[in-house]
């Protein structure tokens, strides 16, 4: 198969950066994380790693690495529990880039709707295509255009990974408010963080991005407080992605790890929340 030539400063370039840290991630932790589908796409791109290879392989990125194999398997979890339940449900992956988590959990006989700008998803086609079951969407996340080719007949998941705490709040009050009127009965779920955790892991995308007020984006100190205001009549309910799902057994981190990972839950508020919209009969 042709290998890809991925262009320096390019929005090719920003899609595979993620593909290398699933790679890193199944080097460091390999009996915590797996991901052939990933190392698989990575085969196929012509780029020179070792700048990244050299900024990931820093002691505090390790951290950052286990802390997105963690996350990733929190959202394979809760993906494949509602599946056993919703056989033929739609599994919405929202800010999709090249990930590839639903086609991960897929059980045969579900729908898959990957979902990003129309740029990233170019470049998505291209490597990854639709299929029968398979479907790229591509929309900017605030144009509600994309809920019409949703198929919700036999229930939806809508998921997002890394994504929402880059998109405003208002913005994400919104979304989860249309998501419950077009998709009742729908399941949402998301990691998030609290503000100081915001503050610390986004200050450089902010500089970058000219952003001077971080706290107009989305961050979870309190689920009470910061979501439940937006969605009375729906159930909600929250795990500390670090240590709520059982990934982090011992042969899989070290003790000094597994300590940092349950500070980090802590002190940043690490969460998977997980909103069931209402159906209208309720």
């Amino acid at each position: 198969m042709e290998r890809v030539q991925i262009e320096k400063d390019s929005i090719q370039e920003e899609l595979i950066i993620p593909l290398y840290r699933k790679k890193m991630c199944i080097e460091k932790f390999p009996a915590l994380f797996q991901d052939e589908k990933a190392l698989e796409l990575l085969s196929r791109m012509d780029y020179d790693f070792s700048e990244v290879e050299k900024i990931e392989s820093k002691k505090g990125r390790q951290f950052d690495t286990m802390e997105a194999a963690i996350r990733y398997n929190d959202i394979v979890t809760e993906i494949e529990k509602f599946l056993k339940n919703n056989p033929y449900a739609s599994i919405v992956n929202i800010g999709c880039g090249l990930d590839q988590t639903a086609e991960k959990c897929d059980n045969g006989t579900c729908q898959i709707y990957n979902l990003d700008r129309p740029d990233i998803m170019e470049f998505r086609n291209q490597l990854l295509p639709e299929t029968d079951r398979i479907h790229n969407l591509d929309y900017e996340l605030m144009d509600l255009a994309w809920f019409d080719e949703i198929e919700a007949e036999q229930g939806v998941l809508f998921f997002a990974s890394g994504v929402f705490s880059k998109i405003k709040r208002e913005d994400i009050k919104k979304l989860f408010n249309e998501m419950a009127l077009r998709f009742p009965g729908c399941r949402l779920v998301f990691d998030s963080m609290g503000k100081v955790a915001l503050k610390m892991k986004l200050k450089s995308w902010a500089t970058e991005n000219k952003i001077e007020n971080l706290e107009d984006y989305f961050y979870v100190d309190d689920t009470r407080w910061d979501i439940r205001p937006w969605i009375k009549n729906a159930k909600l309910s929250e795990k500390s992605y670090m240590k709520a799902y059982g990934n982090m057994k011992e042969e899989a981190l070290s003790k000094s790890y597994r300590f940092y990972a349950k500070l980090a839950d802590k002190s940043f508020k690490l969460k998977i929340v997980i909103i069931d919209f209402a159906n209208r009969r309720n």
